[in-house]
């Protein structure tokens, strides 16, 4: 027995030794690697181990600290479990908790109190996982997602793959610690990006404070407070739209946040902090992208490498106004840039062979223009047929699909041929009459010469 005690001691006493902040001064003085890119923004020294800012629109990174690290992630992982959920069940659904999935927990781990046989709807179950950071909710959503936790824990990895992931790997659906339980801050970063782009998401994931009422499923009546600064308040910053906290003791302090300001949407991961670095590194590395990145929209800004056919075919039924090109590029599609540089800056490469999975979201594309700067990937723009709407292509409704003439560039190309013609005539009518008129005066030169020869030959008889 007390050797068993000391075994579960031992890691304890080691973790209180431990000189955090020394750690996380060696920790700022790692390299940051966006800073060894030629004309980009120089980056703030952090004390994360590893750290992003990504761009949700483009997927640009504009800030790189040992993104592709593998790292623990503890209670971001939730992120992954709540997308899942939303993605896999309705808000109306009902979640009852198990056995397995309220005493799998360890004593004194997060959780909101809920009992075996209690029951809430999956929009409440939302909410005690981004707001209580409750791990027995997120088990419970588990098991009724998928009928088990290793099942949705499979799913989880299954996911995380679609999403892009090369250096993540799931064993539970809450962060608690375990060697196998990994994540790096770009692979979060994808996974937050698909997070935010869900509305109810975002609204659940920036909620400061949550009452659960009583029910006759659930007898208690009670508040959450998120823990996460920046959406409580208690460190305020403009735009936030939520975000989610975890902590263990080796994955120390972990934070995912995402920002909207100035046509940006951002998202910041740092992993391995220190409270409340993990906040306020937040806050510098939002202020180092929003003041030196924008966004620039390619259809109004690039012209190197659109044809302009637009002098004969037009596109538009108004066939007396110069309407446009037969292609044209996305109308939202954008770039992003240092303010310090414009789109002329920028390298591109235009592609015909889309994915699979841009295919269906874009079936009209014919063309993908890839943007770097830099040699690093910023953005890119879809090429499309003006001629017909996709909708109408979509729905095979067009029926007629005529091609529009300029009328005014009709006309003045048959003004122009009349008048080839009419100068074409009067040469031909002048070279005619010269023909004629030379004709004219050989006979003229041949009689008289014959008259002379007949003269010449009388007078000269024997």
């Amino acid at each position: 027995m007390a050797l068993s005690l000391g075994l579960l001691t031992a890691p304890v006493t080691a973790l209180a030794d431990t000189d955090y902040a020394a750690l996380a001064q060696e920790r700022k003085e790692l390299p940051i690697q966006s800073n060894s890119i030629a004309q980009w923004p120089h980056g703030p020294e952090i004390t994360a181990q590893a750290a992003i800012v990504m761009d949700a629109a483009t997927g640009t990174i504009l800030y790189s600290k040992n993104i592709h690290e593998e790292l623990f992630p503890a209670s971001t992982t939730k992120i992954m479990t709540c997308l899942l959920a939303v993605e896999n069940a309705s808000l109306s659904d009902t979640i009852t908790f198990s056995d397995d999935a309220v005493f799998s927990v360890p004593q004194g781990g997060s959780n909101i109190g809920m009992d075996v046989g209690q029951s809430i709807t999956l929009e409440q179950a939302l909410y005690g996982i981004m707001v209580g950071s409750a791990n027995e909710v997120a088990n419970a959503v588990a098991e009724h997602v998928s009928g088990s936790i290793d099942a949705f824990v499979d799913l989880m990895n299954e996911r995380a793959k679609e999403l892009g992931c090369t250096n993540t790997h799931f064993s539970n659906t809450n962060g608690l610690q375990a060697d196998d339980h990994y994540t790096s801050a770009y692979d979060l970063a994808l996974i937050a990006k698909a997070f935010f782009d869900n509305e109810l998401l975002c609204k659940v994931g920036n909620t400061a404070r949550y009452h659960f009422t009583a029910t006759a499923n659930q007898p208690d009546d009670f508040y959450l407070i998120n823990k996460h600064k920046l959406i409580s308040g208690e460190i305020p910053y403009e735009g936030i739209l939520g975000g989610k906290t975890g902590y263990t003791d080796l994955a120390r302090e972990t934070l995912v946040t995402c920002a909207e300001k100035d046509g940006l949407k951002l998202i910041c991961v740092v992993f391995m902090e220190e409270s409340p670095s993990q906040f306020t590194d937040t806050v510098t590395l939002f202020d180092y992208a929003f003041n030196n990145f924008h966004s620039v929209n390619v259809s109004d800004n690039d012209t190197r490498y659109m044809p302009d056919d637009s002098l004969f075919f037009e596109s538009e039924r108004d066939v007396f106004k110069r309407s446009g090109t037969i292609l044209k590029l996305g109308e939202d599609d954008s770039i992003i840039l240092p303010k310090t540089s414009d789109i002329n800056s920028t390298e591109y490469e235009i592609t015909y062979d889309l994915t699979a999975d841009e295919k269906s979201q874009m079936p009209t594309a014919i063309a993908k223009v890839n943007y770097t700067f830099s040699g690093v990937p910023i953005g890119c723009a879809y090429v499309f047929y003006n001629a017909l709407s996709s909708q109408e292509l979509l729905d095979n409704t067009v029926k007629d699909t005529t091609i529009y003439i300029n009328v005014k560039i009709l006309l003045l190309a048959a003004v122009g041929l009349l008048i080839v013609i009419s100068l074409l005539g009067t040469s031909i009518t002048r070279l005619l009459s010269n023909k004629k008129h030379s004709s004219r005066s050989d006979r003229i030169r041949f009689n008289r010469r014959k008259r002379e020869f007949r003269k010449s030959r009388r007078s000269h008889k024997f």
